[in-house]
């Protein structure tokens, strides 16, 4: 094959393949998904628990990994943007924190149980309890 014609194809081959190509949904992204399911619990956890407290710094560096683990990961800011602004996405992810507290004992109204949740989250070392602190 002539330099000019392997030049070719290898610029569509990577053109195709490369970054951002054929990629899952940031959304459907395990890392992400895993992160923002962190962030909810603990978020959840500290709203019905009156002595646990967010740690806020932590929880914004947490956020801004995530972001720059999808910037390297070959999404864009404009796929970033649009997860921000997935209402259905969020509302499921919600639904199955929710129901997994549920399961775990924290329900709407039942501040004890979302706290016994945040201290064995912490205890646990998770990256939501990471993001929580016992006042």
């Amino acid at each position: 094959m002539r330099p000019k014609a392997i030049a070719l194809v290898t610029t569509v081959l990577l053109g195709v393949a490369g970054p951002g190509a054929a990629q899952t949904p940031l959304h459907d992204d395990p890392t992400v998904r895993q992160g923002f399911y962190a962030i909810g619990l603990a978020d959840e956890v500290r709203r019905n628990c009156p002595q646990i407290s967010p740690r806020l710094v932590r929880a914004y560096t947490f956020l801004k990994s995530l972001e720059s683990y999808a910037l390297n990961a070959g999404y864009s800011t404009a796929d970033i943007d649009a997860l921000r602004n997935n209402d259905a996405e969020k509302d499921k992810l919600e639904a199955q924190i929710r129901s997994d507290l549920a399961s775990r004992g924290a329900r709407a109204g039942n501040a004890a149980g979302f706290c016994k949740v945040g201290r064995e989250e912490i205890a646990r070392g998770t990256q939501a309890g990471r993001l929580l602190k016992v006042n």
